[in-house]
């Protein structure tokens, strides 16, 4: 072989082998770029995370728009008491409590509406009693009541309450106040002293 001949084949692999160094010291710089996409997909992950939290957040706003009743609802639940009605001819006595009835909440009388005694026991003293309880329960946070009714009952008194009961009622009815069940816890003798009057009865 020439001395060309061994100059070209010694030029050709010198070729052959160029490309594979070039390969093996670009291979390492072509690798350092893949670094970013890392931080890249870490970034994409922290903002999906963020992104999440916020239509997380975003939810629970548009919930509380949309459902603005169920807090509300909560709000305005309220408590329960006794209303202990005594109703007489001659006076109409008004007296919450809670539901032990160990708690007075508010009490109010026809004699504290009016001077004169004879209209202690009338309607418009009970209705104007009723609505001051009513408004008493209100801003300590009641809603309704459940009534006891009571007239004097006994041996001697009558077994029927007075005048007052009726306007009381529909007073408190109106003011807004709900009203439970009504009783009547009037009291009345079982076979004890006897009834004033005689056999005969009272003679007018």
């Amino acid at each position: 072989m020439s001395e060309e001949q061994k100059k070209s084949q010694s030029e050709e692999a010198e070729a052959a082998e160029e490309p594979v160094e070039q390969q093996t010291e670009e291979s390492p710089v072509e690798n350092k770029p893949e670094k970013p996409k890392k931080r890249e997909s870490k970034k994409k992950t922290a903002e999906a995370g963020e992104d999440g939290k916020g239509k997380d957040s975003g939810s629970e706003e548009d919930s509380k728009e949309k459902h603005p009743r169920q807090d509300s609802k909560k709000k305005k639940a309220g408590l329960w008491g006794v209303l202990h009605m005594y109703s007489s001819k001659n006076n109409t006595i008004l007296h919450v409590t809670d539901m032990t009835g160990a708690e007075t909440v508010a009490i109010q009388s026809g004699g504290m509406i009016v001077r004169s005694d004879r209209e202690e026991g009338s309607p418009y003293a009970a209705m104007q009693a009723a609505i001051r309880v009513a408004d008493a329960i209100k801003e300590r946070g009641f809603m309704g009541v459940h009534i006891k009714v009571r007239a004097p009952g006994g041996h001697n008194g009558p077994r029927y309450p007075g005048k007052g009961a009726q306007a009381a009622i529909r007073a408190i009815s109106r003011s807004g106040v709900k009203i439970g069940r009504i009783e009547d816890v009037t009291p009345i003798p079982h076979d004890g002293c006897r009834s004033s009057g005689g056999k005969r009865g009272r003679r007018v």
